[in-house]
């Protein structure tokens, strides 16, 4: 693998809506205290996430509402390796019918050139736009939309496995 940028969401994704009986993985709901509020996770998922982060050529970036939060307070409380990732911020963008993270992702892709890239967000299934954009880059971006009450998917995440 060359260059390639993950981009990841948090509630719904990583921290999913709601979340009851067991995870995907198999286990039961980590609730871990973020400093502003509590998470609920798969410890798997984590797991599988740092192990992921840590390919070669691999750049995982933050996109989420969270923004600078994610890195400094869901990092550390649910042990995800992602405190040096960057963050793409709203800074303003969207407004209208525009969704504030499309925006920021293409003026990322524009300025770091990826060869291909991935996009994990709950919302996506519901922004035509992003969807649309997405299907221009044809077979170098992969867009995976994780049910939001069940958050990411041992499958999902095999997806980008096999993607990258």
């Amino acid at each position: 693998m060359r260059n390639v940028s993950l981009y990841l969401d948090v509630d719904g994704v990583i921290c999913p809506f709601g979340a009851t009986g067991v995870t995907d993985w198999g286990s039961r709901w980590q609730i871990s205290d973020a400093g502003l509020l509590e998470v609920t996770y798969a410890r798997e998922l984590v797991e599988s996430l740092n192990d992921l982060s840590s390919t070669p050529g691999l750049r995982c970036v933050w996109l989420t509402s969270w923004e600078e939060m994610a890195p400094e307070y869901l990092c550390p409380a649910i042990g995800l390796a992602g405190r040096e990732w960057p963050v793409l911020a709203s800074n303003g963008l969207g407004g209208g019918e525009n969704w504030w993270k499309l925006q920021a992702l293409q003026k990322d892709i524009e300025a770091s050139a990826p060869d291909r890239a991935v996009w994990i967000d709950d919302q996506l299934e519901f922004e035509a736009g992003a969807s649309a954009w997405a299907s221009i880059l044809g077979t170098r971006m992969l867009l995976i939309s994780p049910h939001p009450r069940h958050g990411m998917s041992r499958a999902e995440l095999d997806a980008v496995r096999a993607f990258l």
